[in-house]
Order: structure tokens, then C-alpha cells, then sequence
């Protein structure tokens, strides 16, 4: 089986399906069809993408309905040839009935510890590691909420918790509006990310490295400006690249055009992540697959995605180790 590293994984819009619909059944919500869980060829922002993600949010609000959607993401996730994933979300979105956000992290990580356990079963594939990825939102009023965030993403640091991220509708709220959480990051010498560079352009991208990023989520839209192009380049900045999730958002029309080969050549350190699996109905095999039609993707370039994404984890000098040996098996 192929071997996968996804750095860009959206936990609320990558429910199982199934998971959801066992939790619908199990609060009384009356079911929806699979399609309604996914967009289609006729999402035309990234606003009415992001819409998709109410559902989901709503099965997210009790210790046990996250620790279970967690161990199944894994499941799923194993079952695809993933070998490491770093498993984004917000925790203020899910204190709704009345967990805190630290209860609500602890719930996720209970379900990395679950699936951990279950895996010592399996002797034939090689393991599935996880990490948490802490997204700050971009709210008008939601300060004291993205300061907690932070706080706790060091409370919980090398614990389940990898790092940090600043998510949410790009266009409201530029980027920089946020420094002072990631200059606070960067006092707890907390590992971050920010997106940028998908609904909005390049100025987005310009400020998430005001802030200090080394890590763009997405990024895309760097092609629109050549000189910061050739400064991610020289920098060696990592784009967390999405290809069909970027289809959906409009980021870019079409996938024949896709650009990650031609950064690939360019000397761009770029990854590619499946950003939303059942909102975009995809996932990390059928990315690359999608890219191997559309683009002529190779196994060369596909096992240089797969090494900066190595490069580019939020985890230990061993694990990277670890990472770099499987995908020479």
C-alpha cells in the first residue's frame, strides 16, 4: 500500500460519513443523504463552502461525539495508507453545550490515545501517527476565545497538540489583524501555520509572514506575484496545497491547470492534503490520483511531496526519521 502524510486536515469537514450519520441517529436529527453532506461543481466561494460545515459542527459538542469522530477519522484515515496526519480544528467551536475548550481538546486527544490502542492490533501496516492542530478563528469579537486557544495549544504542546493555525472566511478579516495571538505563539515558541493565498490573493500571504509563518495554508495564489512567488522560494516556505478543495472555493477554475507540478520545478516547497474529505468529498489517494490524470503527476514528484511534507510536520527529529525510512520500504 502507498504511504500518505496530510498536513492540512480539516477535522469538522472530514467526518466520516457513516460517523455521521450514527451520530444523527443516536441525537434523533433526521438523516441526509451523502450529497448533502458534500458541495458540487456549482460552490462558487469560499463562503458557501464554509456553509457546509454547519452539520458537523452540531455532532461536535459532547466529549464522546468527539473522541469518536476522532478514532474513526483515524480509522478511515489507516485504512487509506496515511501513515501521519496533522488533524486541524477549532476548539471554540465546539463549547456550545458547555464543555470548555480544554475539555474539548482533551476529548480529541482521548481519541488519538482510543485509536493508538487499536492499532497495536494491527502488525501488518505501518502505524498511523496524529497530531492536533489548534485553529484560531477569524471572528469580529472572539479575543479572549483565539488568546485561549493559544494558551492552551502550549498547555498541551508535545501532548496531542502540534501547533497552531488562524482559519476561518478569508476576506472580512485580514490576516494581520491577529498578529498579537501569533507573536504570543511565538513567545510560547508554539509552531504555527496560517491560511492564506485561497479566497483572498496575494497581500494575505504577504501578511501571514509578517506574522511569522513558515507554513501557508494553501498559498495557491501566490502564482498571481512573481517576486513573492520567488520569496517563498528562497525561503523555503511550505504551501499546504489543496487541489479539489481549491476547485470548490474557486481559488482556481481548473485542475488541468493546477500549478503544484510547475512549483514543484520552480524549487517551491509544497505539499499536497486532502483540506476537507467529506465537504469535498475526497481524499488524500484520490488527490494524488487526480493530479496523476490531470497533471501528469510522477512518482518522483509525488515522493518529493511526500518529503517536504516530512520536512514541513510539526513533530520530532525521530518521527521525521521514522517518516523518511517508510517511504524507502
Amino acid at each position: 500500500m502507498r504511504k500518505f502524510i496530510d498536513l492540512h486536515l480539516h477535522l469538522d469537514g472530514s467526518v466520516p460519513v457513516a460517523t455521521v450519520k450514527k451520530l444523527m441517529q443516536e441525537h434523533g436529527m433526521p438523516q441526509l443523504t451523502d450529497q448533502e453532506l458534500s458541495v458540487d461543481n456549482s460552490c462558487s466561494s469560499l463562503e458557501e463552502f464554509l456553509e457546509k460545515f454547519a452539520l458537523p459542527n452540531q455532532l461536535m459538542q459532547t466529549k464522546h461525539d468527539l473522541e469518536t469522530i476522532v478514532f474513526d477519522l483515524l480509522t478511515e484515515l489507516k485504512s487509506q495508507g496515511l501513515v501521519y496526519a496533522e488533524i486541524r480544528f477549532a476548539p471554540q467551536l465546539h463549547t456550545k453545550k458547555g464543555l470548555t475548550q480544554k475539555e474539548v481538546i482533551a476529548s480529541a486527544i482521548g481519541g488519538i490515545k482510543k485509536f493508538y490502542q487499536r492499532q497495536k492490533e494491527d502488525k501488518d501496516h505501518p502505524e498511523l501517527h496524529a497530531g492536533l492542530i489548534l485553529c484560531l478563528m477569524r471572528f469580529a469579537h472572539n479575543n479572549i476565545e483565539n488568546m485561549e486557544t493559544v494558551e492552551l495549544a502550549k498547555e498541551f504542546l508535545g501532548k496531542g497538540v502540534v501547533g497552531l493555525d488562524l482559519a476561518g472566511a478569508e476576506g472580512p478579516i485580514p490576516n494581520i489583524n491577529y498578529q498579537k495571538f501569533f507573536q504570543r505563539a511565538q513567545d510560547l515558541d508554539v509552531p504555527y501555520t496560517i491560511h492564506a493565498g485561497e479566497a483572498a490573493g496575494p497581500d494575505s500571504i504577504r501578511q501571514a509572514l509578517e506574522m511569522g509563518a513558515k507554513r501557508i495554508g494553501h498559498g495557491i495564489r501566490c502564482t498571481e506575484d512573481p517576486a513573492l512567488t520567488q520569496y517563498l522560494i528562497d525561503h523555503q516556505i511550505i504551501l499546504e496545497c489543496c487541489a479539489t478543495s481549491n476547485m470548490n472555493t474557486k481559488a482556481f477554475d481548473q485542475i488541468d491547470s493546477y500549478p503544484i507540478k510547475k512549483l514543484l520545478h520552480m524549487g517551491m516547497k509544497v505539499t499536497l492534503n486532502s483540506d476537507d474529505m467529506t465537504v469535498s468529498n475526497t481524499n488524500l489517494p484520490h488527490e494524488y490520483q487526480l493530479l496523476e490524470e490531470k497533471t501528469a503527476l510522477t512518482p518522483e514528484e509525488e515522493t518529493t511531496l511526500y518529503l517536504n511534507a516530512v520536512d514541513a510536520a510539526f513533530t520530532t527529529p525521530d518521527e521525521k526519521i521514522r517518516l523518511r525510512a517508510l517511504i524507502q520500504k
